[in-house]
C-alpha cells in the first residue's frame, strides 16, 4: 500500500498533538484555526515613553480574558463542526441502528403559561362561568382538585421542571374522582362507570376551554410522527439544532462529504473501518493499551477490536448493493480485513469466478421516423423491426411510405455490457408467391451505458441497387446502467496477472457486495467478463505518463503487492472519474490527488474541473470545511466526542416540548447507537456518561425516570463485574473508578429522593416512581450484581431517609402553616398570642399534617408496595413526623387556661384520623394524645354532671310547667344535656375500648339518675297540683298537669335512648338489672298519676250523684220538689229539674277529654287513661243504683242518669274506648236497672221522661 503524502503527515500531526491540548480541534487541517497570542515584544522595546502609554494590568487582564474567550469559542465551534461531519455521516448511511418503533410515546409537557390558564379555567367552571352542566357531586370534586392539586406549589415546581405533561394533571383527576364514586350509594339504572365517564368527559370539557377543537387533531398528529420515526432531513435538522450548526455550515457539510452518495458513504465506512484495524494493529505492536484491571484483558482488548469490526464489516456486507435494484448478494465473499494484521495471504481469499459478475441492463429503443426513402410508391406500407442480438424482436405500427414516422418504444433487457442493436426497415410484398416482406435497409449500433441517449440520425445499409442511397433513420437508444455498476467505459491497461498485453478494452467496474467490487473487461454479445480483476487490498493512484505504452493518454495504476496494473484513459476527466470510482472501491485511506488539478489538460479546450465532482472542487476548502471532512476519524478520541454529543442531546430532549423524564427520542436513541458502533463507543462509557448526566440533571431539579437510572446502572454495574452485557469482556480501571463515584453519587441522590419523596414525587407523579426508586435503590446498595443485600441493610438506609423526610415534611408544612416563620421573626409576639390563637393555629396545623398523611396514602400508596417486608416503615415516619407536630401541639395545649373545652375539636380532629389508619391507632403519638385528654375528659363529665343536677334541682323549684316540646323547660333541657352530653363522648370516639366503655357506662349511669330524680320531683308536684283543683263540674284538668304527664311520657322514651348500653353479653344481664329499675320507676309513676287523675275525674262524678240523692224516694225534698213542680206546671212552663246538671257534667268530660287528647303526647296512655276513667264512671253510678235497689228512682234522678250514661258511653266510644270496656258487666247493670226504671215511669207518668230513654236515638240532642 502506497504511503501517504508528506502533506497527509504533516495534517495528521496537527491532529495529534490538537487532540493531546483538549480534543478542542477537528483533524485534517494544516492551520489550526485559533486566535494569535497578543503580541508582547513589541511594548518592550518601546522605551519609557511606552511603558508610560501602556494600559494597566487590569486592564491587560482582561483583554487576556477576552482573547481566551474567543479562542475557546473557535475551539468549539471547530469540535462541533468536526462531531456534526460524522453525525451526517450516521445519518446518510446507517448500517447497524435502525430507528426503534417500540418506545413509550411521551406527552406533551405543560408549561407555567399552561397551568396558569389550567387554573383560570378550573376557577370560571367553580364561579359558574361556564355553560358546562354539573351536580354538585362533580362540582365539589372539582373544587378538592382545584384546591388541592392545581394550586399546590409541588404541581408547580414540578411543571417548572419539566416532568409533568397533562396526561399526568388527568390521571391525578381520575384517581381522585374514582374514590369518590365509588363512596357514592348506588343509583337505579346509572352505573358508576358511567358516571366516571360523564365525569371525566367535563373534566376535559373544562381542561380544553374554549380552544378550537378542530386543530387539536393535527396538532396530536404532527406531535405523533416527531416523536416515532423521523427522516434523515429531519435528523439533519434536529442534530443541527443540538449542536448549533449553521444551515449554510450543513449545506457545505452535506455536499462535501456526498451525502446523497450511497458509494461514497459506503466507501468511507470501508476505509474508516481499515483504519480502526490499522490502529488495533499499532496498539498491538507497541503494546500501549489502555490501563485495566488485570494484564489478561490487553490481549483481550485486541481481540475484542476485532470482532467488533468484523462484526461492523459484517453488517455492512450484508446491506444490498444499492436500495430499490435487485441485491447481488453472492456467498459471502471474506475480506483479506488487512493481509499484514490478520496475516493471511491471497491464497486464503475467496476469489471472484467469472460466473458471479452478473449484469442485467435495459435498453430503450424510440424509432422516429425514416429520411430519404425514394424507391417505394407513397402509398405503399413500410414498418422497422428492431431487436437486441440475442434477444426477441419487435415491430412498431405500420406507416405510409410517405409518412414514414412512428415514435415507437421497445424495451429490452440483456446480460451484455456490450449488445449488438440491430434495427430493420421493411415493405409489404405485393406479390402473390412472396414469403416475406421486402427490407429497405437496416442499421447496426454497439450502445453502452455512456452513450448518448438523444435521438440521432443513423445511415442505414442499403441492398445492391437500391434507389435509397441516402437512407436514414432516427432513433434513440438508452442504455441504463445498473445500481450495481459503478463505472464503465474504454480504458488501456496493462497488467502483470491479467490484460497482459497492452490494449484498448471495454471495462466495467462492478460492486458485488458491500466489500467486493471487480474490474471487468467485455467483449461485445458477451454476458461474462473476458477478464476480471478483485480490487481488494489494491491502491489506486494517478501516474505519469509511461513513454513506452502507444495508446492513451492520462495514465493511472492499481498496486498491490506483487502486482502492478497500469490504465490509460483518452482525457483528464475520465481518468478523473476512474480515479473516483475506483478510490471509493479499494476502501484505501490515501485519496488519491492529482498532480495539476487545475491545469486544463484537455486538448480541446474544455475546462475539466467543471464538472469534477464535488469531493474535488474546492468549495468547502473555501470556506474552511476541508479540514473536516478530510479528517481522518481514526484519529479522534469518540469517547470524548460522545460524551459531549450525548450531553448535548440531552440537554437539547430535556428543553423541548415533551415530558420526557430524560429518555431520548427513538430518533436520538438511532443516531446515538449508530454512532457508538460506527466509531467504537464503549458501551460502559456510554451508560457512565449517560448516568453522570442524568444525576447531573437530577440533582438541579428535573424530573428523571428512575427506570431509565436503573437500566444504565445495571448496564454498569453488569460490566464492571464482567457479566459481559454487550459482549465487552475487559474492564478499563477508570470505568471501574467512574462507576465507583457514580454509584456513590447515585446512591446520595435516591436516598436524597426519598428523604423528599413529597417534593421530588408529588401527588405520585410521574406513575410508579417512588416503587422504582426504591428498587434501584436495593440495587445500589447490592455490592455486587449476583449477591443480594440483605433485608436489614435496606430497610436501615430507608428508615433513615424516612425519619429526615419527616423532618423535611414537617418543616416545610410549619413554614407554609407560618407558625415556625412567626416565631423566627417576632418570638416576643407568639409568646404574647393569645391562647385561643394557640390553639387555632395547631388545629391548623393538625388538618394540615393530616392532609399530608392522606396524601401520602392516597398518592404514594405504591410505596406500601414496595415496603411489603417492613410495613412498619411507614408507620414509623408517620410517628416521627407526629412526633414534630406533638411539641407544638403540647405547647398550645399548656397555654390553655384550666377548664378549657375548645381543646376538645383538635382530639376530634386528629383522633378520626389516627383511628381509621391500621398502622397508626394507638401507636406512640395516638396514645400520647389519650394521655393528654383522658384527665380534661373526665373533668368535663364530673363537671357536667354537677351541672346537670344543679340543674334538675334548681328548674324543677321554679319550674311553671309550661309546656316545651315534648315536655318543660327543666325536662327539656335535661335530655338535652344529657343527649348532647352521650353524642360528645361518643363522637371522641374514644380508641382505647377500656376506657371508652367505662365513659360510656359512666353517662348511661349518670342519665338514669338524672332520669329518676326528674320523675320523682315529676310525680310529688304533679301530686301536688292535683290537689289543689275543685271537684266541681267546673273542673278543667290544667296544662301544668299535662306538661308533668308528658315529662314522664318524655322520660320513659329518653330511659331507652339515655340509658341502655351497647355491650356484649356478659354486660347485658348485669346491666339489664339496674337499667329495669328506672323502666319500672316510670311505668309506677305514668300509672300512679293516671290513678290520682282518673280519682279526680270520678270525684266530679260522685259529686253530681249526691246532688241527685237528695230526690230518693221518701225524702221531704223529694215530696216538696213533686208537689211544687205538679202544681206549678198547671199555669206555665216549668224548667226540667235535673237537666242542668246533666249537661253540665257531659261538658265537663268532653271538655277535660279534648285537653287530655290535645296536651298528652302518648296515645296510648290517653286509651289508658279514658278506660281507667269510663271504667271508674260505670262503677261510681253501678254503686250509687245498688244503694237504692229498694227505692225507685225519682223521674228527675232517672233522666239525668240516663243522659249521663248514655253520653258518658257515646263520648268514650268516640274517644276509642275499647268494646269490651264500654260493654264490660258494671255498664250491663247499670244499663238494666235504668231501662227497668224508665219502664215503671212509662207505666205510672208517661210523659215525665220528655222523650229522654235508654234506646239508642239518633235525634236525641247533643
Amino acid at each position: 500500500m502506497l504511503d501517504p503524502s508528506s502533506s497527509e503527515e504533516e495534517s495528521d500531526e496537527l491532529l495529534d498533538e490538537e487532540r493531546r491540548d483538549a480534543l478542542l480541534a477537528a483533524g485534517g487541517g494544516s492551520s489550526p484555526r485559533s486566535l494569535p497570542p497578543p503580541p508582547r515584544d513589541p511594548r518592550g522595546r518601546e522605551g519609557g515613553a511606552g511603558r508610560a502609554a501602556s494600559p494597566s494590568p487590569s486592564v491587560l487582564s482582561e483583554g487576556r480574558e477576552e482573547q481566551e474567550r474567543l479562542q475557546r469559542e473557535e475551539r468549539e465551534k471547530r469540535l462541533r463542526l468536526q462531531l456534526y461531519v460524522f453525525i451526517a455521516r450516521c445519518i446518510a448511511h446507517p448500517f447497524n441502528a435502525k430507528q426503534p418503533t417500540d418506545m413509550a410515546r411521551r406527552q406533551q409537557k405543560l408549561n407555567k403559561q399552561q397551568l396558569q390558564t389550567l387554573k383560570e379555567r378550573f376557577q370560571a367552571f367553580l364561579n359558574g362561568e361556564t355553560q358546562i352542566v354539573a351536580d354538585e357531586a362533580f362540582c365539589n370534586a372539582v373544587r378538592s382538585y382545584y384546591e388541592v392539586f392545581l394550586k399546590s406549589d409541588r404541581v408547580a415546581r414540578m411543571v417548572h421542571s419539566g416532568g409533568c405533561s397533562a396526561n399526568d394533571f388527568r390521571d391525578v383527576f381520575k384517581k381522585n374522582i374514582e374514590k369518590r364514586v365509588r363512596s357514592l350509594p348506588e343509583i337505579d339504572g346509572l352505573s358508576k362507570e358511567t358516571v366516571l365517564s360523564s365525569w371525566l368527559a367535563k373534566y376535559d370539557a373544562i381542561y380544553r376551554g374554549e380552544e378550537d377543537f378542530c386543530k387539536q387533531p393535527n396538532r396530536m398528529a404532527l406531535s405523533a410522527v416527531s416523536e416515532l420515526i423521523l427522516s434523515k432531513e429531519q435528523l439533519y435538522e434536529m442534530f443541527q439544532q443540538i449542536l448549533g450548526i449553521k444551515k449554510l455550515e450543513h449545506q457545505l457539510i452535506y455536499n462535501a462529504c456526498q451525502l446523497d452518495n450511497a458509494d461514497e458513504q459506503a466507501a468511507q465506512i470501508r476505509r474508516e473501518l481499515d483504519g480502526r484495524l490499522q490502529l488495533a494493529e499499532q496498539m498491538a505492536r507497541e503494546r500501549k493499551f489502555p490501563k485495566f484491571i488485570t494484564r489478561e484483558m490487553e490481549n483481550m482488548y485486541i481481540e475484542e477490536l476485532r470482532s467488533s469490526v468484523n462484526l461492523l464489516m459484517a453488517n455492512l456486507e450484508s446491506l444490498p448493493v444499492s436500495k430499490g435494484g435487485p441485491e447481488f448478494k453472492l456467498q459471502k465473499l471474506k475480506r483479506s480485513q488487512n493481509s499484514a494484521f490478520l496475516d493471511i495471504g491471497d491464497e486464503n481469499e475467496v476469489q471472484l469466478s467469472k460466473s458471479d459478475v452478473v449484469l442485467s441492463f435495459t435498453l430503450e429503443i424510440v424509432i422516429m421516423e425514416v429520411q430519404g426513402l425514394k424507391s417505394v410508391a407513397p402509398n405503399r406500407i413500410v414498418y422497422c423491426t428492431m431487436e437486441v442480438e440475442g434477444g426477441e424482436k419487435l415491430q412498431t405500427d405500420q406507416a405510409e411510405a410517405s409518412r414514414p414516422q412512428w415514435g415507437t418504444q421497445g424495451d429490452f433487457t440483456t446480460t451484455h455490457p456490450r449488445p449488438v442493436v440491430k434495427v430493420k426497415l421493411f415493405t409489404e410484398s405485393t406479390g402473390v408467391l412472396a414469403l416475406e416482406d421486402k427490407e429497405l435497409g437496416r442499421v447496426v449500433l454497439y450502445p453502452t451505458s455512456n452513450s448518448s441517449k438523444s435521438p440521432d440520425l443513423h445511415k442505414m445499409i442499403v441492398p445492391k441497387n437500391s434507389q435509397d442511397s441516402d437512407l436514414k433513420i432516427k432513433l434513440a437508444v438508452r442504455m441504463d446502467k445498473p445500481p450495481h455498476m459503478k463505472h464503465c467505459g474504454y480504458l488501456y491497461a496493462l497488467g502483470q496477472k491479467v490484460w497482459k498485453r497492452w490494449k484498448k478494452r471495454y471495462f466495467v467496474l462492478v460492486q458485488v457486495s458491500q466489500y467486493t467490487f471487480a474490474m471487468c473487461s467485455y467483449r461485445e454479445k458477451k454476458s461474462e467478463p473476458q477478464e476480471l480483476m478483485q480490487l481488494e487490498g489494491y491502491t489506486v493512484d494517478y501516474t505519469a505518463p509511461h513513454t513506452g505504452l502507444q495508446g492513451g493518454r492520462m495514465f493511472f495504476n492499481a498496486v498491490k503487492e506483487g502486482d502492478t496494473v497500469i490504465f490509460a484513459s483518452d482525457d483528464e476527466q475520465d481518468r478523473i472519474l476512474w480515479v473516483q470510482a475506483m478510490y471509493r472501491a479499494t476502501g484505501q485511506s490515501y485519496k488519491p490527488v492529482p498532480a495539476s488539478q487545475a491545469q486544463k489538460m484537455n486538448p480541446k479546450g474544455g475546462d475539466v474541473s467543471a464538472d469534477i465532482s464535488p469531493l474535488y472542487t474546492d468549495r468547502g476548502q473555501k470556506h474552511g470545511m476541508e479540514e473536516f471532512i478530510s479528517a481522518n476519524p481514526c484519529k479522534f478520541d469518540h469517547a470524548f466526542l460522545f460524551q459531549l454529543l450525548q450531553r448535548q442531546t440531552l440537554d437539547h430532549r430535556l428543553n423541548d416540548s415533551y415530558s420526557c423524564l430524560g429518555w431520548f427520542s427513538p430518533g436520538q436513541v438511532f443516531v446515538l447507537d449508530e454512532y457508538c458502533a460506527r466509531y467504537g463507543v464503549r458501551g460502559c462509557h456510554r451508560h457512565l456518561c449517560y448516568l453522570n448526566e442524568l444525576i447531573e440533571h437530577s440533582e438541579n431539579g428535573s424530573v428523571i425516570d428512575p427506570t431509565l437510572l436503573h437500566y444504565s446502572f445495571a448496564f454498569c454495574a453488569s460490566h464492571v463485574h464482567g457479566n459481559r452485557p454487550d459482549g465487552i469482556g475487559t474492564v478499563s480501571v477508570e470505568e471501574k473508578e467512574r462507576f465507583e463515584e457514580i454509584k456513590d453519587r447515585l446512591s446520595s441522590l435516591l436516598e436524597n429522593q426519598i428523604s423528599h419523596f413529597r417534593y421530588c414525587f408529588p401527588f405520585g407523579r410521574p406513575e410508579g416512581a417512588l416503587k422504582a426508586t426504591l428498587s434501584l435503590l436495593e440495587r445500589v446498595l447490592m455490592k455486587d450484581i449476583a449477591t443480594p443485600i440483605p433485608a436489614e441493610e435496606v430497610k436501615k438506609v430507608v428508615r433513615k431517609c424516612l425519619e429526615k423526610a419527616a423532618l423535611i415534611n414537617y418543616t416545610r408544612l410549619t413554614e407554609y402553616a407560618k407558625i415556625e416563620a412567626t416565631a423566627e421573626k417576632d418570638s416576643e409576639a407568639m409568646n404574647q398570642a393569645t391562647p385561643a390563637r394557640k390553639l387555632e393555629e395547631v388545629l391548623h396545623l393538625a388538618e394540615l399534617c393530616i392532609e399530608v398523611l392522606q396524601q401520602n396514602e392516597e398518592h404514594h400508596s405504591e410505596g406500601r408496595e414496595a415496603f411489603a417486608w417492613w410495613p412498619e416503615l411507614l408507620a414509623e415516619h408517620a410517628e416521627k413526623f407526629l412526633s414534630l407536630y406533638s411539641v407544638d401541639m403540647d405547647s398550645a395545649l399548656e397555654a390553655q387556661p384550666q377548664d378549657s373545652w375548645d381543646s376538645f375539636p383538635l382530639f376530634q380532629l386528629l383522633n378520626n384520623s389516627l383511628r381509621n389508619d391500621t398502622f397508626l391507632c394507638n401507636g406512640k403519638f395516638h396514645k400520647h394524645l389519650q394521655e393528654i385528654f383522658v384527665p380534661m375528659v373526665i373533668r368535663y363529665i364530673d363537671l357536667m354532671e354537677s351541672s346537670i343536677a344543679q340543674s334538675i334541682h334548681r328548674g324543677l323549684e321554679q319550674e311553671s310547667w309550661q309546656p316545651v316540646n315534648n315536655g318543660s323547660a327543666t325536662s327539656e333541657d335535661l335530655f338535652w344535656k344529657l343527649d348532647a352530653l352521650q353524642m360528645f363522648v361518643f363522637d371522641l370516639h374514644w380508641p382505647e375500648p377500656e376506657f371508652a366503655h367505662h365513659l360510656e357506662q359512666r353517662l348511661k349511669l349518670m342519665a338514669t339518675d338524672m332520669i329518676e330524680a326528674c320523675v320523682k320531683r315529676t310525680r310529688i308536684a304533679f301530686e301536688v297540683k292535683l290537689q289543689k283543683t275543685n271537684k266541681s263540674t267546673d273542673l278543667r284538668i290544667p296544662s301544668s298537669l299535662c306538661t308533668m304527664f308528658n315529662v314522664l311520657v318524655d322520660a320513659k322514651k329518653q330511659t331507652a335512648k339515655l340509658c341502655i348500653l351497647e355491650g356484649g353479653q356478659e354486660f347485658a344481664s348485669q346491666w339489664q338489672q339496674y337499667h329495669s329499675k328506672i323502666d319500672d320507676l316510670v311505668e309506677e309513676t305514668v300509672k300512679e298519676i293516671i290513678s290520682l287523675l282518673v280519682s279526680k275525674v270520678v270525684s266530679v262524678l260522685e259529686g253530681v250523684l249526691s246532688k241527685l240523692s237528695r230526690y230518693d224516694e221518701g225524702t221531704f225534698f223529694s215530696s216538696l220538689v213533686s208537689f211544687t213542680v205538679k202544681a206549678a206546671a198547671k199555669y206555665v212552663d216549668v224548667p226540667k229539674p235535673g237537666m242542668d246538671l246533666a249537661d253540665t257534667y257531659i261538658m265537663f268530660v268532653r271538655q277535660n277529654q279534648d285537653i287530655l287528647r290535645e296536651k298528652v303526647n302518648e296515645e296510648m296512655y290517653i286509651e289508658k287513661l279514658f278506660d281507667q276513667w269510663y271504667s271508674g264512671s260505670m262503677k261510681v253510678i253501678c254503686m250509687w243504683l245498688a244503694d237504692r235497689l229498694d227505692l225507685q228512682l225519682h223521674i228527675y234522678q232517672l233522666k239525668t242518669l240516663i243522659k249521663i250514661v248514655k253520653k258518658t258511653y257515646r263520648d268514650f266510644r268516640l274517644q276509642g274506648v275499647m268494646e269490651g270496656t264500654l260493654n264490660s258487666k258494671t255498664y250491663d247493670t247499670v244499663h238494666s236497672r235504668l231501662t227497668v226504671e224508665e219502664a215503671t215511669v212509662s207505666v205510672t207518668d208517661a210523659g215525665g221522661l220528655q222523650g229522654i230513654t235508654m234506646k239508642d236515638s239518633d235525634e236525641e240532642e247533643g
